[in-house]
């Protein structure tokens, strides 16, 4: 038997927006009342479920995979449970629980499709509690799909210079690589580093070499083919791979490089930093270099090989004066 209370409950719920209950009560007269406890489980992943659930008073929650997770869905008076896995007689996605205590009329599977016949409105409700239903589910979706691609984008990108990070070199390199062996396409790497950066920052404060760090970032990425794949790998080291670009093409990329980089002024904000005592003020007119390291892939490298060659070819630049482009040898130490 519903009680009064029960009976003005359930006229609140969605399934019989419009429909007069004197119609359907003496149908429902036999459902039975479910008490559930704060934290209590109502249906669970993967079980099959063959009844609708009228939410009465409390509150629900959804979740797709455990309760250890945020809650794909919030349930409270008026609201449905059930009505996927009940119509298209799959198993239930997702757990549900109280989150409150909570009471629910358990309408079981024949008469929800007794009612469905009978009544053209309870039909109607039904249809807009699921198109409803899929549409914050889709709704949720895109967002999360959004949310998730921020996240990929902040753990990939170096938020100081706009360039993709170490993770993702560790990730997108060795894909390039594999790709060119398997296709028997030339590769090289370039390890570019800013000479003397310690000492700038020493000179100018570490607001003027961040400065220097964003211009080079800007200068690299406008000299970029398309294919060639960009990265700034911490301090003043920045790593370029040149896919399909045979060695005399990337000493050519590598000298314009360093030429752009020899002749850019370090117009950036970093020139208007205040002066700190033991800071000598940045003119528009002040240059830094840089050398640059070459290696070229051979036919069984790793990321791991071909980033040890090239950062060895950068040391020999640097030891012959600085501000040049170094190509490896092949069949160097590294190589044995």
């Amino acid at each position: 038997m519903i009680a009064p209370a029960e009976r003005i409950q359930l006229e609140r719920n969605k399934l019989f927006h419009d429909i007069s209950m004197e119609n359907i009560a003496s149908s429902l007269e036999d459902c039975q009342v479910v008490a559930l406890r704060s934290g209590e489980k109502l249906l669970e992943s993967g079980q099959k479920n063959m009844t609708l659930y009228l939410v009465l008073e409390g509150e629900l929650h959804v979740y797709l995979d455990s309760r250890d997770l945020n809650e794909h869905a919030v349930l409270g008076a008026g609201e449905c449970v059930g009505e996927l896995s009940l119509i298209d007689g799959e198993n239930t996605s997702a757990h549900v629980l109280a989150a409150k205590d909570s009471r629910l009329l358990a309408v079981p599977y024949d008469l929800v499709w007794s009612l469905v016949d009978n009544s053209n409105g309870i039909a109607r409700n039904l249809l807009g509690i699921l198109a409803r239903r899929i549409r914050n589910d889709n709704l949720l979706r895109v967002t999360t799909n959004e949310y998730l691609l921020e996240f990929e984008v902040a753990a990939n990108v170096d938020a100081l210079t706009g360039l993709h990070n170490r993770s993702w070199v560790d990730e997108a390199f060795p894909k390039m690589i594999l790709r060119c062996q398997r296709g028997k396409a030339p590769l090289c790497m370039l390890m570019a580093d800013i000479d003397h950066f310690r000492n700038f920052n020493d000179a100018h404060g570490r607001l003027a070499g961040d400065g220097v760090l964003k211009t080079m970032a800007q200068l690299m990425a406008e000299k970029m083919r398309p294919q060639d794949l960009l990265a700034y790998m911490g301090d003043d080291k920045f790593v370029i791979l040149l896919p399909e670009t045979p060695p005399n093409i990337a000493m050519k990329i590598a000298e314009r490089l360093r030429e752009t980089v020899a002749a850019a002024p370090l117009i950036t904000g970093a020139c208007d930093t205040p002066r700190a005592a033991n800071f000598t003020p940045l003119s528009r007119d002040t240059r830094v270099m840089v050398s640059i390291g070459i290696a070229v892939m051979q036919a069984d490298d790793t990321l791991s090989l071909i980033s040890a060659t090239a950062a060895e070819a950068l040391l020999q630049a640097k030891a012959n004066g600085r501000n040049q482009v170094k190509m490896a040898v092949t069949g160097s130490l590294l190589r044995n």
